[in-house]
């Protein structure tokens, strides 16, 4: 597709950024608001699972799809994961408790799996590496935009209008990019060499669902040296073996192994894996500090946000650009990286709303520094040939990553708020112990962190007191801050870690020049003898 006019080029790209804002807009839109819909439908201990489900889900059908994707064009897919997600989005609006939510993230994940990967393969398929610097950047800003207005949208309509319209407000946004892919981007012709390796993305799928699962429970519903967490990872490694060798033999494998023989593909990856994984393990949290702690409404926690948002479209945008001129990728990472650890430093230890700010804004700039660079690297390391299965494994390791990162540090949290309770309620436990038996059950309500997260309901608890026992029940929702405020701590620290080890293993990032085609240089350089030889008439 790289020979297309400029102006059909532009026309699709429009029609990728529609179809990837739908997406994103749906995910940012509730990220203030999910703490109060956990707490309506009174679902705290099952939080993890509404954002583990989707990416999961998610993980999934990016890795399947990008093989297929390469045999059968990217238009099918776009097509097939904007109907799937639009699916999901109608649902998960009509949900009546936390198992049906939890049930239909998964179908959004899906969707939203297959959108992401497939958006992203097609810009590699329009323009050469050079160029995607600067389409990365901007593609990099349609997610920040969606971060800009999500949140505080999202707040908006939980405080205002029933939540449920959270998940249909955009429905006709995903309608219009159903059409324009249907109508703009063009059908390629199928692969007829190629075929579908159904046993391999058996043994792949059953293998993440493995890992994933085993690392979503354990520590929460089991024991990390429980049978069933044992067994989920022994599983693991049987269907991880078996896939391999099925890929050894497969003529058109889903995962082809011989990818992770370049150096450059290999390390990008693990860099993304570590990266999301304290990223987003940590990141789910920061609506918990500003609703949960300082006691923001969701309608304004988006505020709080916002700035790295914003930040990161801005520097995202202007370093894609620079990219595309200079040629040159890795200095941008090496100084992107460190910006993000200090942003997330500033997360362990802030104690306001204006920390939480300065925080938010220090991310957003190494996030859009050094964000866009890592897709970049793998798609101009492998041949256009294998252009889908490439980014697809990108997709994939940063969304292993993110979901094993939320698994593991809400395992954390957990640990961590449940140690912090009992000593909290402990101290504040000798005012209570003078209060009469019924007055002190009525209290113990106040001891579940559910609670914070839904201030109204809270306050008109507190409110139900006698005025003698208002200030007792002050004490235990101050101790209740407390324990989550510290437990926060502990859970931005590991991110902070585990984020700093991606960085430093981006030093040893191998840098090669950008392509200014999509033809490998063997393949240009064979053409043009071709044509030496065979002048035309």
């Amino acid at each position: 597709m790289e020979e297309l006019s400029h102006k059909r080029k532009m026309a699709i790209m429009a029609a990728i950024l529609a179809a990837m804002f739908f997406a994103a807009i749906n995910q940012t839109i509730v990220s203030t608001a999910m703490p109060r819909i956990i707490a309506i439908l009174q679902g705290m201990e099952h939080y993890t699972w509404v954002i583990t489900i989707f990416m999961l889900t998610s993980t999934i059908a990016t890795i399947l799809v990008g093989k297929l994707s390469d045999i059968y064009g990217r238009k099918p897919f776009l097509l097939g994961g904007i109907l799937i997600f639009l699916v999901g989005a109608f649902l998960c609006g009509l949900s009546q408790n936390i198992f049906q939510l939890i049930a239909y993230r998964g179908i959004q994940g899906i969707g939203a799996g297959i959108i992401m990967s497939t958006a992203f393969t097609a810009v590699g398929d329009l323009f050469a590496p050079r160029e995607r610097g600067k389409w990365s950047g901007i593609m990099m800003s349609a997610f920040g935009f969606s971060s800009v207005i999500g949140p505080t949208l999202g707040g908006w309509l939980v405080d205002y209008m029933d939540w449920h319209w959270l998940f249909w407000i955009f429905l006709p946004l995903g309608i219009v990019a159903f059409v324009l892919i249907l109508a703009l981007f063009p059908k390629t012709a199928r692969r007829e060499s190629e075929t579908i390796d159904y046993l391999g993305s058996l043994f792949l799928s059953l293998t993440i669902i493995a890992i994933l699962l085993g690392f979503s429970w354990a520590g929460t519903r089991y024991d990390w040296g429980s049978r069933e967490i044992i067994g989920l990872f022994a599983a693991a490694i049987v269907f991880g073996i078996i896939f391999l060798l099925v890929e050894r033999k497969a003529k058109s494998p889903v995962l082809p192994l011989s990818l992770f023989r370049n150096d450059i593909v290999t390390l990008s990856n693990i860099i993304g894996f570590l990266m999301n994984a304290g990223m987003m393990g940590a990141l789910i949290y920061i609506s918990f500090f500003v609703q949960g702690v300082e006691g923001i409404a969701p309608t304004y926690a988006g505020y709080v946000t916002m700035p790295m948002s914003i930040t990161m479209v801005v520097m995202s945008t202007v370093i894609g650009r620079m990219i595309t001129k200079s040629g040159k990728y890795k200095r941008y990472a090496l100084l992107g990286m460190p910006i993000m650890v200090a942003g997330m430093l500033i997360m362990a230890f802030m104690d306001s709303v204006w920390l939480a700010v300065a925080a938010m804004i220090t991310f957003g700039i190494g996030l859009g520094v050094g964000m866009p660079v890592f897709s970049l690297t793998v798609q101009n390391a492998v041949s256009p040939a294998d252009l889908g299965v490439a980014t697809a494994s990108s997709q994939l390791f940063r969304n292993l990553g993110g979901t094993i990162g939320i698994a593991v540090l809400g395992t954390v949290m957990s640990t961590s708020l449940s140690s912090n309770l009992k000593e909290k309620m402990a101290q504040s436990g000798a005012a209570a112990a003078q209060l009469d038996e019924e007055t002190r059950s009525h209290l113990s309500a106040l001891m579940d962190p559910n609670m914070l997260l839904d201030q109204p309901k809270l306050k008109e608890v507190i409110a139900s007191f006698p005025a003698n026992v208002q200030p007792i029940a002050e004490q235990v929702v101050n101790a209740l801050k407390d324990a989550l405020s510290s437990s926060l701590t502990v859970v931005f620290l590991w991110g902070t870690a585990i984020v700093a080890v991606a960085g430093v293993l981006t030093v040893f990032l191998r840098e090669i020049p950008l392509r200014t085609s999509n033809r490998l240089p063997q393949e240009g350089a064979d053409k043009e003898r071709s044509a030496e030889l065979h002048p035309a008439r």
